[in-house]
């Protein structure tokens, strides 16, 4: 059984769980680590989810404020031993449904076009690709995609 729980960018486990992706990232990214990384420091993210399995961290995801109606969604990783049972598809829903709680009716994110299973569960959850924005409009490499929340009535 998954337990996803709401956290901040303190804990351990979710520190643990970044320096995993980020390792995984380096490998993929290649040349253009450095620049990605820069975008990437979790110290000042207040909202976190992680997903535990027995007792252990195995995936997580976070957002932070875009502007005023929008989050970007950040840090999602899952580890290799759990992935495609669903729990990345788990934390970016629980993601959405916390910033829509707090008034948000965008997410954004970016990834990279050498994570075809981000893609795919980005695809699958109801993103849909837009220009590349802010810091990644010239990255070649990236793909940023939104989803709309809730209605602005």
């Amino acid at each position: 059984m998954i337990n996803i729980k709401r956290i901040d960018s303190t804990n351990s486990a979710f520190q643990n769980l970044v320096s995993l992706l980020d390792a995984e990232l380096k490998i993929l990214d290649g040349e253009d680590h450095l620049f990605y990384a820069q975008f990437n420091h979790i110290n000042s993210i207040n909202h976190v989810l992680i997903a535990y399995k027995d007792h252990q961290a195995v995936a997580c995801g976070a957002f932070k404020n875009y502007d005023e109606k929008t989050v970007e969604i950040k840090r999602m990783f899952v580890h290799s031993n759990h992935r495609g049972n669903g729990i990345g598809q788990q934390i970016l829903l629980g993601l959405e449904e916390w910033a829509a709680e707090l008034g948000f009716t965008n997410c954004i994110l970016e990834t990279g076009i050498k994570q075809p299973q981000a893609i795919r569960l980005y695809e699958k959850t109801g993103y849909r690709r837009i220009s590349n924005y802010g810091q990644y409009e010239n990255k070649a490499n990236s793909i940023c995609m939104c989803k709309k929340l809730i209605s602005d009535s």
